[in-house]
């Protein structure tokens, strides 16, 4: 919805899946070395997916979420936009 005399804000940045995660796990002041032990995913393979040398896939999307305390979709999907229609 749009209010008269308004316009919808823009998209400043693009964050990748391994940002996502690196920023959900700054802001809750975690090291990697806490997630790795909290969700059970090996220090060296966090390490990976925040430079983005790995995709999370499903298993590890859980099990960070589980341990960051948020849906998945927030890691996994992080620029996700309803409206940009179909993907190609």
């Amino acid at each position: 919805m749009v209010r008269e005399g308004f316009e919808s804000a823009k998209k400043a940045t693009s964050v990748s899946v391994g940002e996502s995660v690196c920023i959900i796990r700054e802001l809750q002041e975690l090291s990697q070395n806490q997630l790795a032990e909290y969700s059970g995913i090996p220090e060296s393979t966090i390490s990976a997916i925040e430079n983005d040398r790995i995709s999370v896939g499903v298993e590890r999307a859980k099990a960070l979420a589980r341990a960051l305390k948020c849906h998945p979709a927030v890691l996994v999907f992080p620029g996700w936009d309803i409206d940009a229609g179909p993907a190609e």
